[in-house]
C-alpha cells in the first residue's frame, strides 16, 4: 500500500510539473524564397533575431508579453500574435508574401486572423482602383461600404483576442480618413490640372552629367515623371520597381525622368548656397550607387521651382505622365510599385 501511495504522489508530481505553463512561446517555421539569413521579431521595446538556415527552416523560443509583434525578413513583414506558451509553426512564400503568409499551432488562430486582416485591407484600400474614382461623393460611398465590409470582418470571429479585435475597431476609422484624405486631393489636382490640358514646363533643369534639359525637349514621347529626393525613404522604395519598369519600356514610345527636389535639406553648411551644393554631391553619390537610369535631372530650388509649384507638389514622391504633344494625362499617376501604371500604359498603347 504504501509503494502504491508513493507511486502516486510521484505521478501527481509529474502531471503538475508537466501543467506547469510555458514562460516562452516557440517561433519555428519555413520561409520559401527567403530574403535574408535571419528574422527579426520586434515591437518598439522588443527586438530578437532569429537566424534562418539555408534551407530556409527557423526555431527559437522567445519570451514575451500578450502582444502583437512584427516579424521583419529583410524585405517584407507581417504582424504575429505572441503569448508565453504558444507553441507557433510559419510558412511563407515570399514571392507572394501576404497571400501565403500561415500559422499552425496552439494560438496560431490570432496570427492568422491578422494575416487575413492584412490582405483584407491591401484587397480593399487598393489605390491603383480606388485612383480611378473621379468623384468626392463616388468616394464617399466607396468608403461607406469598405468600412461596413470591415467592421464586419474584424468582429466575425468571437475567439479571437479581444485586444486584436478592439485594436482593429480602434484603428478603422484614422486609417480609412488617410486614405480619403490622400484621394480626395487627388481628386482635387485632376480637377485642377485636367487630362488634356497644356502641361506646366521646366527649362533648363541640370542633368547628371552637367548638361541641361527641358520638357519641351522631350516632345514626340510620353513623359513618365518621378519626383524625388535622396532623403525621401518613401522615394528610395520605389527605386527597384521604376528600375523594372525602365527596362520593359526602354524601347517604348516613353521617357523616364527622374527630377530630384533635393535642396540642401539634412546638410549643415553655412550656407544655403553651399548646403545646396552638398546636397547636389549625394543626389550625384546616390544615382552612381543605385545605378539609376533614366533622364536624372535636379530642381535648382527644390520645392520652390515654378514647375514643382505649378504642379501643388507638396509631398513626395509624385508622379506625373504626360503625352507626346505636352499635355497632361495625369498629374497624380500611378507609382511604379503599383499593377496600375502598366494598366495605364497599355491603355495608351505606350
Amino acid at each position: 500500500m504504501k509503494k502504491t501511495l508513493i507511486l502516486l504522489s510521484a505521478l501527481s508530481v509529474l502531471a503538475c510539473q508537466e501543467e506547469a505553463p510555458k514562460d516562452y512561446a516557440t517561433f519555428a517555421g519555413k520561409i520559401t524564397n527567403k530574403n535574408s539569413d535571419s528574422l527579426v521579431v520586434r515591437t518598439r521595446e522588443y527586438s530578437k533575431t532569429i537566424a534562418v538556415k539555408d534551407d530556409g527552416t527557423f526555431s527559437d523560443t522567445l519570451k514575451v508579453n500578450t502582444e502583437v509583434y512584427n516579424v521583419f525578413d529583410g524585405t517584407e513583414s507581417t504582424n504575429i500574435f505572441l503569448k508565453n506558451g504558444f507553441d507557433i509553426n510559419m510558412t511563407v512564400d515570399t514571392k507572394e508574401f501576404d497571400e501565403t503568409v500561415t500559422y499552425k499551432g496552439n494560438g496560431s488562430e490570432h496570427s492568422n486572423f491578422l494575416a487575413k486582416r492584412a490582405l483584407k485591407e491591401e484587397q480593399l484600400l487598393n489605390l491603383g482602383e480606388l485612383s480611378k474614382i473621379s468623384e468626392t461623393e463616388a468616394l464617399e460611398i466607396k468608403f461607406n461600404g469598405i468600412k461596413t465590409e470591415l467592421d464586419e470582418f474584424y468582429n466575425s470571429d468571437k475567439a479571437i483576442d479581444s485586444t486584436i479585435i478592439e485594436n482593429a475597431n480602434k484603428d478603422l476609422e484614422p486609417m480609412l480618413m488617410s486614405y480619403k484624405s490622400y484621394l480626395g486631393q487627388s481628386i482635387a489636382l485632376k480637377k485642377e490640372l485636367p487630362k488634356g490640358m497644356a502641361s506646366p514646363i521646366f527649362k533648363d533643369f541640370e542633368n547628371i552629367d552637367g548638361s541641361t534639359t527641358s520638357l519641351s525637349d522631350l516632345k514626340g514621347k510620353y513623359v513618365y515623371i518621378d519626383v524625388w529626393a535622396t532623403w525621401c525613404g518613401p522615394c528610395i522604395a520605389e527605386i527597384p520597381s521604376l528600375k523594372e519598369l525602365e527596362k520593359e519600356y526602354h524601347d517604348k514610345n516613353i521617357h523616364f525622368v527622374s527630377l530630384s527636389v533635393d535642396d540642401g535639406r539634412g546638410y549643415k553648411a553655412d550656407s544655403r548656397e553651399e548646403a545646396a551644393a552638398l546636397s547636389k554631391e549625394g543626389w550625384k553619390k546616390m544615382i552612381a550607387e543605385k545605378d539609376l537610369g533614366g533622364i536624372q535631372i535636379i530642381a535648382a530650388d527644390g520645392f520652390q521651382s515654378e514647375f514643382i509649384q505649378n504642379y501643388k507638389i507638396n509631398g513626395i514622391p509624385r508622379f506625373i505622365l504626360i503625352d507626346p504633344d505636352g499635355n497632361i494625362v495625369s498629374p497624380d499617376a500611378p507609382r511604379p510599385s503599383s499593377d496600375a501604371i502598366k494598366e495605364l500604359l497599355t491603355e495608351l498603347n505606350i
